[in-house]
């Protein structure tokens, strides 16, 4: 996702990796690859202007600190290179931004008008619009006004029923505006605190259907008069913004197929060209797959520092906090097992598809594409093939088990052994990280340490003192040296026969 456009500011940012002061020749060499990426990407030539001269302009004429105190009051020295991401960022954020991604209301109904082009997925919008919706706790009604298209009901009405959410069609002969009408109506007599009017496809030039959007519009009062663009359409969203503003006053842009595209020239221009902001942003096929746009987020994201508040929301949705903070206590002492693992695993899932999650994660993004999501298959199968007793002490398993479990699972003794040994490892790593002071360096744990600013060892450390990972590590020690001292014995005790 976006990768062209975190591939130019990477490079930027290489480029002035090391280097004392800013200058007009660096500055231009590091622009230069930035300019390259948001042409690749499509972004409007106007607007790679506008922004390339106000981050130069930034980056030359103001004043840098170069040691400035962070969140936790230790003093850091900040470089030029990291002044001139900062001045991306901000200025990334303004050509997006700012957006308000809330639903306006008329009186107690969020009312939305969904229109577009054919084949943005207007239909799979206006779903995942009532899925969001729900998670607010609110009771949405969706209506079936793409008469145009052969089973756009039929499509409706089965992502309704996944939902659980009621959905107005048509009566034999009634015009889509009759009908938005008619549905409207439905909602303030039967209590719906919300409707989504999906209409039929149609093209700017296209008057006859253009005029037909305008009744619809004036039928319905819409709160929320919201534009579906592809984001695969690049430069091209941007002119059809426009094309529909002229016909029709649009309140904000819902991006589809983000997950898709690897130039992100749409995101980037369409607010600053048009003046619609975009509201939200789909990121994949299923129901869930909505987010509120942040450009901040979205920015952070193209510069390659991932998008920590996007995915502690995300996280949120999907995790009781009660439960997230036994767990990481059980964690930091080292006191977990497989079946945690595998617990952690489907949170993880839930929170969407792990390259996208890892690619909120700071120093991750650029390996997300990387990761193959078989893997998780893998360990779920190896896992489910395990006793209680093996998930809760890896250490017990054996060539014997081993061999059982793979041919349980379908997999590979070595895989087996495998999964094992990266477990201990991050057992061993977790309980480091609780049982001494590495936890208040790891940004954003700092709040575990104690009142004095630093983690007091004794929280996690058992009565002597060592931490129950090197405890562990002991212990398996001392196991394997018995069992080489046993083997010793038993082939002296060979020879002597």
């Amino acid at each position: 996702m976006l990768e062209i456009l975190t591939r130019g500011f990477a490079a930027a940012r290489e480029r002035l990796a090391g280097v004392r002061e800013l200058t007009d020749e660096n500055i231009d060499a590091s622009l230069r690859d930035v300019r390259l990426s948001l042409l690749e990407a499509d972004v409007d030539l106007g607007v790679v202007k506008d922004f390339l001269g106000r981050v130069k302009e930034r980056a030359l004429g103001e004043k840098v600190a170069t040691r400035v105190r962070d969140a936790a009051g230790r003093t850091v020295r900040v470089t030029p290179g990291q002044h001139f991401v900062k001045v991306c960022q901000e200025e990334l954020t303004a050509l997006m931004g700012p957006v308000d991604a809330s639903l306006a209301r008329a009186g107690d109904v969020t009312s939305i008008l969904l229109i577009g082009l054919q084949g943005v997925g207007k239909t799979t919008v206006a779903a995942k619009l009532a899925c969001h919706l729900q998670k607010q706790r609110r009771r949405p009604l969706l209506v079936a006004a793409d008469l145009q298209r052969p089973a756009a009901v039929l499509q409706l009405q089965q992502l309704g029923e996944r939902l659980g959410v009621a959905v107005h069609t048509a009566a034999e002969g009634e015009t889509p505006a009759a009908l938005c009408a008619a549905a409207a109506q439905r909602a303030r007599r039967e209590g719906f605190e919300a409707v989504i009017y999906d209409t039929a496809g149609r093209l700017a030039i296209d008057d006859a259907l253009m005029t037909e959007l305008e009744e619809i519009a004036g039928a319905t009062e819409a709160a929320n008069t919201l534009l579906v663009c592809d984001a695969l359409m690049g430069r091209d969203a941007v002119n059809v913004a426009s094309a529909f503003r002229e016909r029709l006053d649009l309140d904000g842009l819902i991006l589809t197929k983000l997950d898709g595209d690897a130039r992100g020239g749409a995101a980037l221009a369409v607010k600053a060209v048009t003046g619609i902001p975009i509201k939200f942003l789909g990121t994949g096929e299923a129901l869930d797959r909505l987010e509120p746009f942040r450009p901040e987020g979205l920015a952070t994201r193209i510069l390659g520092m991932g998008d920590i508040v996007g995915l502690v929301q995300d996280f949120e949705e999907v995790v009781d906090e009660k439960e997230a903070e036994e767990d990481a206590a059980r964690l930091l002492r080292g006191q977990f097992g497989l079946d945690d693992l595998l617990k952690q695993l489907k949170t993880i899932q839930r929170m969407g598809p792990i390259r996208e999650v890892l690619a909120k994660l700071p120093m991750f993004g650029s390996i997300a594409e990387q990761v193959d999501e078989r893997e998780i298959r893998k360990v779920e199968s190896l896992i489910g093939s395990m006793t209680p007793t093996e998930r809760s002490q890896p250490a017990i398993i054996d060539k014997s088990r081993s061999s059982r479990i793979a041919r349980g699972s379908g997999r590979r003794s070595r895989d087996v052994r495998d999964l094992v040994a990266r477990f201990e490892q991050m057992r061993e790593m977790m309980a480091s990280l609780g049982s001494g002071r590495m936890l208040s360096k790891v940004p954003g744990l700092g709040r575990l340490a104690g009142a004095g600013g630093g983690f007091d060892p004794g929280l996690l450390a058992g009565p002597d003192g060592a931490g129950p990972g090197r405890r562990a590590s002991e212990r398996r020690r001392s196991h394997q040296k018995g069992k080489r001292k046993q083997a010793r014995k038993a082939r002296r005790k060979n020879r002597r026969r």
